[in-house]
Parts: C-alpha cells; structure tokens; sequence
C-alpha cells in the first residue's frame, strides 16, 4: 500500500459514477416535511440529493461492524471503540454505532466495570469560563484516538464538556448526489380481500379496506463524493503512524461501502461505475484487499506507542441503575434526522 501520493496534500478527493443496480429508477432520501430534496445547480441543471453526509457517515461505519459477531469486521479488530453492556452482560451499544458516538448518553453516563466511575468522567466536565485552547483540544485528540478512533474520521460534538467548544468536524465527509433527474411518479393500492370498502372497524385509518398509494422515485446520473481533510490528520499532532492509520481506516471505509454499502433503501440499490480520484493528480486508491493486510499491521504499531499504550480494543462499561436523560438534547441540529456520525461544524 503506498500512500506516498498523500504526503504534503491538503484533500482527497474521490467521486464515483453510481448506477442502479437493476433499471433506471432509484429512491433518494427524504426528510420529514420537506420529502425529496431537490434543488437547481448554479447553471440551472435540475439535482437531486440522493444520500446525504450524515446518512454516509453512519454507512461507512455500518460497513465495518460485523452484526453477527458484534465486534468490528476483522480487519480491525484491536481498533479502539467504547462498548455499553447491561447490567447482565449482554450488549448494548457502541460508538461505532451511536448516532452521537461517545458523546451519547448511554456512554457518558456509564459505569466503568473496572473504576466504577462514570465514562464521560474521563473527559472532565469543564465550566464555561475554563479555557478550551490548544492543549485542551490535544488532550481531547488523544483521549479521542484512545478510546473512540472513528470519532476523529467522523468528528465528534460534546456540548456538557468545556461549554460546548469540545467538538472535532468531520475529517471523512461524503454524500451522494443526482443530476438532470426527472422524477418517475407511480402509485399502488394496498389491497384488503375480506373488506375493500375501508368501512369497517375504523377504516383505513386502523389499517381496514384498500388503501391506494402514491410513489415517487427518480431517474439521473448519480455520484458520490468522497473529501478526505489530510490537513486535518496531520494537524492532529498524533505523529506519522498514528496519520498512516487514520488516512488507511479512512481508505477501507470508502471501498468498504462502494463495494457493499450501497443499498441505501429497498428501492435503491446502486452499483459502482468508474471511480476517479479528483485530487491528488496520480495517486493510487488501494484496494480494500490490500488496505485489509495494511490494517491489522498498523493497529498494532500505534498500541506500541504511548498514545494507544495499554489501550483496550474494547471498554466494557455498564449501564447504571438509573434511567437519565439523553445528553446534548438541546443541542440537535436538522442534521440529526437521519442519525447523525457525530459531526460538529
């Protein structure tokens, strides 16, 4: 795997042709009162969001979490995540998979099992008056690459930690867009057998009588858009293998979700076409094989360092007693519909 092509670099930037896997027709997202996001290009060209950046991060985690197994798929295991266990044992939840990742507050306001203290202790709760400058946010990158490694990709938004100023952006962004589309109107009924007329026993309404429907779908030329932000890995300060790990986890998850992760909705299954690599000039995607030999290797060299250390690959903590309310309700943004990675902007 050679990454030299990235060295000195500012961005990646990758789009991808997608076509339907089958016909021409695709569903996009929708949100709630608004429905399908369409809008004009600047030279009036009629677009389409189709999946939006929120949505792709929560995919590009899915890609890598192996639901059978409930661990990280197994080219990253060792790879810091924080996991919630009931008070039985069984699994909860994880950050890989949190919408706000350890910023929610199943993981906060969990006990340690080995401390008995809560999660977010670890992070200090900060007045609004103390200071949240440079050796702050350092700290803040390496508890963050100790414990949650995704959240330094995916970014994160603490708004109960140092007066909401805790919050790292997005380093991985991507979305999926459609272009000249036109939109493909269909209908359907839902029919009942035993009463058609929807008169009895409360009507359609309880679910009672044919039910016609409307449907709308989408034709056009898709793309996905992948923005690495190098700049920022570097400027993490977490040294050069903790950079190559990063940039490679990033790498696999783009191929991890163009070559599995594209069945966005029943109605939209996509298929990857051509992949073009935008910016740098020349450089070589690697492929998920080779990123998946690369992967285990440099997992390993960052616990050798101080920053991973002792780091365990898995923080068993359990959940308390006491139901408590969700953290940072206040602070959820229209962005959060869909469940959001944890981005803070």
């Amino acid at each position: 795997m050679n990454l030299d092509g990235l060295k000195g670099k500012p961005r990646l930037l990758i789009s991808v042709e997608l076509k339907p896997l089958q016909g021409t027709r695709f569903q996009p997202t929708g949100f709630p009162d608004i429905g399908a996001a369409t809008y004009d290009s600047p030279d009036g060209t009629k677009m389409l969001l189709v999946e939006s950046a929120q949505s792709m991060a929560n995919r590009m985690e899915a890609v890598c979490w192996d639901s059978i197994g409930n661990s990280p798929v197994a080219p990253l295991k060792g790879l810091p995540y924080v996991a919630v266990n009931d008070q039985t044992g069984k699994p909860l939840t994880n950050s890989m998979l949190e919408a706000h990742r350890i910023n929610s507050a199943y993981i906060l306001d969990a006990k340690d099992s080995k401390t008995d203290k809560n999660f977010g202790d670890r992070f200090g709760r900060k007045k609004e008056n103390k200071p949240f400058g440079n050796p702050e946010r350092k700290a803040l990158v390496e508890l963050l690459f100790k414990y949650d490694v995704g959240a330094l990709l995916h970014g994160i938004f603490m708004p109960d930690y140092a007066g909401g100023r805790c919050r790292v952006a997005r380093a991985l962004s991507a979305f999926v867009e459609a272009r000249r589309v036109s939109e493909a109107v269909s209908g359907g009924v839902k029919n009942d057998s035993v009463s058609p007329s929807n008169k009895e026993e409360g009507g359609a309404s309880k679910g009672y009588g044919n039910v016609p429907y409307a449907r709308s779908e989408y034709t056009g030329e898709i793309t996905a858009f992948f923005s690495l932000d190098l700049a920022q890995i570097r400027g993490y300060g977490l040294g050069k293998d903790a950079e190559k790990l990063l940039v490679a986890l990033a790498l696999f998850k783009i191929r991890k979700v163009l070559n599995e992760g594209l069945r966005f909705r029943t109605a939209c299954d996509l298929k990857a076409e051509a992949i073009k690599i935008t910016s740098p000039d020349g450089f070589v995607f690697p492929s998920e094989e080779e990123l998946s030999r690369e992967l285990p290797a440099l997992i390993r060299k960052c616990k050798e360092t101080h920053l991973l250390g002792n780091s365990p690959s898995l923080t068993e903590t359990f959940v308390g007693k006491k139901d408590k309310k969700a953290k940072g309700e206040a602070g959820i943004s229209e962005d959060d519909v869909e469940g959001d990675g944890g981005e803070a902007e």
